[in-house]
């Protein structure tokens, strides 16, 4: 195989990153499914997604806006608690300052589901919605980006330090997503270049 230069498939490690086996309260599927939307901040999706380095995982959350498909809050840290939730909500309510009625849609883990999160939701009127148990589809958009980002970026590193995946991270989210790269969601542009409405 060396003389020929053939590798072998190495099975991807995995993570799980839904505890959805708590007994905190549990938000209706509002969403459900429907992924157009007409306006900016009229509804988000988050979710969490993992990344292994050689100092141990690295967890991501990120919320996007299902208008333009941008990522407009996330955060990354070495544990996966409400923290890192509650941080990308924080950095997308700053980014944004939607008005009340805003929809935001995850899945059923105890990240979402705690008090603390849940307050903030609260607190800000936005309408919580959760996927049905089990089910990726619910949160199909989010679940699209992040093997967008594994495929075009992340199996194709080796990633020695948390501190250099979330440079990265960073670089890839907010320089390329976010400003070249195309979405076949707003006819194959870039959000650059989106000129219906705000971004």
């Amino acid at each position: 195989m060396r003389e020929l230069g053939i590798k072998a498939r190495q099975k991807r490690r995995y993570k799980a990153t839904t505890d959805s086996s708590h007994g905190l309260p549990v938000a209706k599927n509002h969403l459900n499914g429907d992924f157009d939307v007409s306006r900016p901040n009229q509804r988000w999706v988050s979710d969490i997604t993992y990344i292994y380095t050689g100092e141990g995982w690295l967890y991501l959350a990120a919320i996007m806006d299902l208008y333009s498909r941008k990522i407009i809050g996330w955060a990354m840290e070495k544990r996966m608690t409400q923290d890192l939730v509650v941080k990308a909500l924080e950095m997308a309510l700053q980014r944004r300052r939607p008005g009340r009625g805003l929809l935001l849609h995850s899945d059923q883990g105890s990240q979402y589901a705690s008090h603390y999160y849940q307050h903030l939701l609260w607190r800000h009127g936005i309408i919580c919605s959760m996927s049905r148990k089990g089910n990726c589809w619910d949160n199909a958009v989010m679940e699209s980006f992040f093997h967008t980002l594994k495929v075009e970026l992340v199996y194709n590193c080796r990633f020695e330090t948390r501190s250099q995946t979330r440079r990265t991270i960073f670089e890839y989210t907010e320089v390329f997503y976010n400003r070249v790269r195309i979405h076949s969601a707003i006819g194959y542009n870039s959000l650059e270049h989106m000129k219906k409405g705000e971004k």
